[in-house]
């Protein structure tokens, strides 16, 4: 693109999405402008009909126009809630296949692969998908390859993970139009300490314990990312302790030392948090939660999500519905708003 011609961004708000991502986005491209002492960088907030959204802190934000009338935008970022829909999804994921045709580079940021996804828009590529919301992403789209990374650029698709990830996904940017040194002191007004690349791993927290599990001992850490491997189809603790030239009871003390639990109950919390995500991201029914995390039926699941959660699937996922209600904002109709109703048939 001309070098002397603002590079702009849309970033497409629907409902739900997580506010500090559009900030992390927005405010390290406007310091370099200020920097370079000139609109290197220009953006505009999306909705789908052009009215206020909400986010999922319930701050509503006024957009400056509506993806009908959008037109050439550089990149066009996704923000939203995994289980945000467009409502009129024919025409919207058509605006947005049109803006790819026509070179715009489309991207999003957490929750935002979700509906861009939906859309067709990642098949055959990489994509970076937030920890926290990995399990219903591979149960909804198994044909796509996520990625634990903060950051996957691949071809004209760019994703991240969270907010951080999309500081640092706007610094790339930053130097590769500014150079290094802009986006630099960039990070240094933020006092964004490190500026991540593609290929760096997120990082995830260790159950109920101070350290994460890249701090954890090398046999801890094998066997903590076996039972990750193994959330359906499940393996014995005294497998896993085989596998580390170990015997069980060497492998209980060592892992209650480093996390704080059994390696059982580790387990246990580990599944159940997979099954968590399906629950309040996916329209899926109980029972096929259950199988998909490796209980035997909807009772079993049911028993084990109560001890780690205190509450039944049923009740977390009416919950949840009801919390995340962003409702109408500015005199929007609900209908603009509206969710997709989850199934609670088991």
């Amino acid at each position: 693109m001309p070098r002397d011609k603002p590079i702009r961004f849309g970033f497409l708000l629907l409902p739900g999405f997580p506010m500090s991502c559009l900030t992390s986005a927005i405010e390290p491209l406007r310091v370099a402008n200020e920097i370079a002492e000139r609109k290197v960088f220009d953006w505009c907030l999306v909705s789908e009909d052009g009215g206020a959204v909400r986010s999922s802190a319930r701050v509503g934000f006024d957009a400056d126009c509506a993806l009908p009338d959008v037109a050439g935008l550089d990149y066009m970022f996704l923000l939203s809630a995994p289980d945000s829909a467009f409502a009129s999804r024919s025409a919207s994921q058509g605006r947005l296949r049109h803006l790819a045709r026509h070179g715009s580079v489309l991207g999003a940021i957490s929750g935002g692969v979700f509906p861009l996804a939906r859309a067709g828009l990642l098949n055959d590529h990489r994509v970076s998908v937030h920890w926290c919301y990995r399990a219903a992403f591979v149960a909804e789209f198994p044909a796509i390859e996520s990625s634990d990374e903060v950051i996957v650029v691949d071809r004209a698709r760019q994703t991240a993970s969270g907010s951080a990830a999309a500081f640092d996904l706007m610094l790339h940017l930053i130097a590769d139009r500014l150079g290094p040194d802009v986006s630099t002191e960039v990070a240094c007004w933020f006092q964004h300490p490190i500026i991540r690349s593609t290929g760096v791993q997120q990082r995830v927290p260790t159950l109920y314990a101070d350290s994460t599990v890249d701090c954890v001992p090398e046999p801890v850490r094998r066997a903590i990312a076996l039972l990750n491997d193994h959330i359906e189809d499940t393996i014995s603790i005294s497998e896993v302790a085989d596998r580390m030239n170990m015997s069980q009871r060497q492998l209980e003390r060592r892992f209650k030392s480093a996390t704080g639990q059994s390696p059982s109950v580790y387990y246990r919390t580990l599944r159940m948090k997979a099954a968590r995500q399906l629950v309040r991201f996916s329209t899926r029914s109980i029972t096929d939660i259950a199988i998909e995390v490796g209980c035997t039926n909807a009772s079993q699941l049911s028993k084990n999500y109560r001890s780690v959660f205190g509450l039944s699937p049923f009740e977390d996922r009416r919950n949840n519905v009801a919390f995340r209600d962003t409702g109408p904002t500015n005199g929007q109709t609900a209908s603009a708003f509206t969710r997709p109703a989850f199934s609670l048939r088991q």
